[in-house]
C-alpha cells in the first residue's frame, strides 16, 4: 500500500480499509504531544526495568484503550525513540509503552555490549527482555485500561528485530506487528499474524537483500496474494484471505528511521483485533 503519511487522506485510507475488508476511521493526527510521560518500573530477576508510559490523550468510546509497545534500536533510549515516532499525535486514544533497554551485545555492532539493546534471539540473556515485556503487558491491561486484544509491536533497527523475536515468542498476545529495518532471523518460528513491514533501499546495515528475503517470507507466512496494491510512492498492501495481510513501506534511504511510516502504521494497526483463543 503506498500510503504517504502527507497527506494520509479519508479517500486512500478508505481505499485501503476496503482492501483488507475492514471499516474504520482514518486517522487525523493532532498537534505534537505535550504530556509528560510516566517512569515505570519493574524488578525482573532481580534487575530493576523501566519504560515510558503515556496514556490516551483523547477520550475514547472503548472502555479500553489500544496499546503500543515502541521499542529503540541499539544503543538509543525510550525517550529518543519516543522523539523519533511522534506517535501520540497519529493515534491520541492509544496507551504507548517506550521500553529502556540494557547494555547488550549488538549482532552486527557493539560486540562488547556497550550500549543498550534487546536480546536478538530467544533463550538469550536469560530471555530477560521477553519477561520485561510479559511484565509491561501484565501491567498496562490489567491497571492502566489496556485492551488485551489490541496490542501492538513495531521498533527500529534492534527494536524490529526484537519486534521479530516478539512475533514468534508472543504471536498469540499481538494483534499486529510492525518491524522497521530489522530481518527475522533464520529458523524463527512466525505465527500467522498481520505484519507491516518498513524498509530502506540503501541500508548499509542491515542490507535490503537481507529485508527483501523477510518480506517474501513473512508475505508467504500470512497466506497474502501474490499481487499488491500500490498507492503513492512507498506502500504496498498485500491482503490475504487469512486476514493477515503484509504491508510493506519501502523508501529510498538509509538506516535513519523513516518517520513518514507513522501514520500509515497507525491507520494500519486500528485495522486490527486480536482473535483470542
Amino acid at each position: 500500500m503506498h500510503v504517504p503519511i502527507r497527506p494520509f487522506g479519508v479517500a486512500r485510507w478508505f481505499t485501503v480499509a476496503a482492501l483488507l475488508g475492514c471499516t474504520q476511521t482514518a486517522p487525523t493526527p493532532t498537534s505534537p504531544s505535550t504530556t509528560v510521560p510516566t517512569r515505570q518500573t519493574w524488578t525482573i530477576d532481580g534487575v530493576e526495568r523501566e519504560a515510558l508510559v503515556v496514556p490516551p490523550t483523547t477520550p475514547s468510546t472503548a472502555d479500553l484503550s489500544p496499546v503500543v509497545f515502541i521499542f529503540h534500536g541499539h544503543g538509543g533510549n525510550s525517550a529518543q525513540v519516543r522523539r523519533s515516532y511522534d506517535a501520540e499525535r497519529h493515534w491520541p486514544q492509544a496507551t504507548f509503552v517506550y521500553p529502556q533497554g540494557l547494555k547488550t551485545p549488538g549482532a552486527l555492532t557493539d560486540p562488547d555490549g556497550r550500549r543498550s539493546g534487546w536480546q536478538p534471539i530467544a533463550g538469550m540473556l536469560g530471555d530477560r527482555d521477553l519477561k520485561f515485556f510479559d511484565a509491561m503487558l501484565a501491567t498496562v491491561t490489567a491497571e492502566l485500561g489496556g485492551d488485551p486484544e489490541r496490542v501492538f509491536v513495531t521498533g527500529h533497527s534492534n527494536g524490529g528485530g526484537f519486534t521479530y523475536l516478539l512475533w514468534s515468542a508472543r504471536g498469540n498476545r499481538l494483534a499486529a506487528v510492525a518491524p522497521s529495518s530489522a530481518y527475522a532471523r533464520r529458523g524463527i518460528n512466525l505465527p500467522p499474524l498481520p505484519a507491516m513491514h518498513v524498509a530502506q533501499r540503501n541500508d548499509p546495515l542491515v542490507t535490503f537483500d537481507r529485508q527483501e528475503r523477510t518480506m517474501a517470507e513473512i508475505r508467504a507466512l500470512n497466506g497474502c496474494d501474490p499481487e499488491g496494491s500500490a498507492q503513492g510512492d512507498r506502500g504496498t498492501l498485500y491482503p490475504s484471505p487469512k486476514g493477515t495481510p503484509v504491508f510493506l513501506w519501502i523508501s529510498d534511504g538509509t538506516h535513519k528511521f523513516d518517520s513518514t511510516c507513522v501514520g500509515p502504521m497507525f491507520g494500519f494497526f486500528r485495522l486490527h483485533r486480536r482473535t483470542p483463543g
